[in-house]
């Protein structure tokens, strides 16, 4: 919320050195790496309350930072509306080396072709006859989720809060709602066409079907790439969360960090835990080890939670009270890695060689 940093590892990921703060002061929502056709560049959205956002990048790791004089991400005359925050960078396929995309508040999609110098409100999207009826969510009207199908290069999927999800098959022309199963507890109509508060989803790259949702109450899997989904809030302690993850390699193995509730953000009992399933959520373990059991009411937000593709997948996630926790062994086991920071809104990871 006050800045952004840049931890680098070894292969060992066992020290860390850290970067920052860069754009102090400024909340960063959304960050991203882009490793694609030779590149070390990442990507940050920082907001000033001056200033608004705007998105920068940095070819070293943060020493230095592209500052453009006007919001490169902006909305066009005419439609009424003005950018508020930037929720997700999410780097283009590696077929399309300079394309980036960009989820915002108000809920839209904005697309760049040109590795970022340019940037494009996604009409499809825009003009779709139940946009005008979404509401916002508790932090707004965000459209905070970007999926690229890694085997369909013409299919894309969006979370909105509280849009619901949608899902494009012709490369962003055409959007439909794809909310089948999901549950909104705060609406009339139970299991609406869309308008749920969707909080975070994840896609298996090994196996495109398997998908997990996170839902403001209600943890779903989807094993027909999103199109129903079937409740698998088996053994955890609460429902409601925001955080979630999936394994780089096994499509049955996520997690999650269960909040108490949407009254009582914080983790149930005042027990850190983070919960696990190697069985497409069957089961879930409770993960604890290294992490505090007494008092710990903390709060991980929906970006805050990310994993690594490194061989025993590394875990990271952070708090809303400043702390950064790292697991080299799939949670098996934690550390603290840092501590005192500004609340954590974001955790991205990647491997550079």
């Amino acid at each position: 919320m006050k800045g952004a940093f840049v931890l680098c590892a070894d292969a060992t990921r066992r020290t860390w050195e850290v970067g920052g703060p860069y754009f102090p002061g400024n909340a960063v929502y959304a960050m991203a790496y882009d490793g694609r056709a030779g590149r070390h560049r990442v990507w940050a959205g920082p907001n000033s309350m001056h200033w608004g956002g705007l998105l920068r990048c940095s070819d070293d790791f943060g020493r230095t930072w592209t500052n453009p004089e006007a919001a490169n991400v902006r909305f066009p005359e005419g439609t009424g509306a003005a950018l508020k925050q930037i929720w997700q960078i999410t780097p283009g396929r590696e077929t399309e080396p300079d394309t980036l995309y960009c989820g915002v508040e108000p809920a839209a999609v904005f697309v760049s072709r040109d590795g970022g110098d340019t940037w494009t409100l996604n009409e499809g999207l825009w003009n779709h006859p139940q946009r005008a009826r979404w509401e916002p969510g508790g932090g707004g009207l965000c459209l905070h989720t970007i999926l690229l199908d890694p085997a369909d290069v013409r299919r894309i999927r969006v979370a909105v809060s509280t849009g619901g999800m949608y899902v494009s098959e012709d490369d962003g022309m055409t959007w439909r709602p794809s909310n089948t199963g999901v549950r909104a507890d705060f609406l009339p109509e139970k299991y609406p066409e869309f308008g749920q508060c969707v909080h975070k989803v994840v896609q298996a790259r090994t196996n495109p079907d398997r998908m997990f949702l996170q839902n403001h109450w209600g943890l779903y899997r989807s094993d027909d790439r999103g199109e129903s989904w079937t409740d698998i809030a088996n053994g955890v302690p609460s429902d409601f969360g925001f955080g979630l993850a999936i394994h780089p390699r096994n499509p049955n193995c996520a997690w999650i960090v269960p909040l108490e509730s949407d009254e009582f953000r914080c983790t149930p009992e005042g027990k850190l835990r983070v919960y696990r399933t190697r069985d497409a959520g069957a089961s879930w373990d409770a993960l604890s080890a290294g992490l505090p059991q007494d008092g710990a009411y903390e709060t991980v937000l929906r970006d805050a939670l990310a994993v690594d593709p490194v061989a025993g997948a590394g875990v990271y996630f952070g708090t809303r009270s400043g702390k950064l926790f790292g697991s080299t062994d799939e949670g098996d086991t934690w550390a603290k890695l840092l501590d005192g920071l500004p609340p954590v809104i974001s955790v991205k990871t990647a491997v550079v060689a």
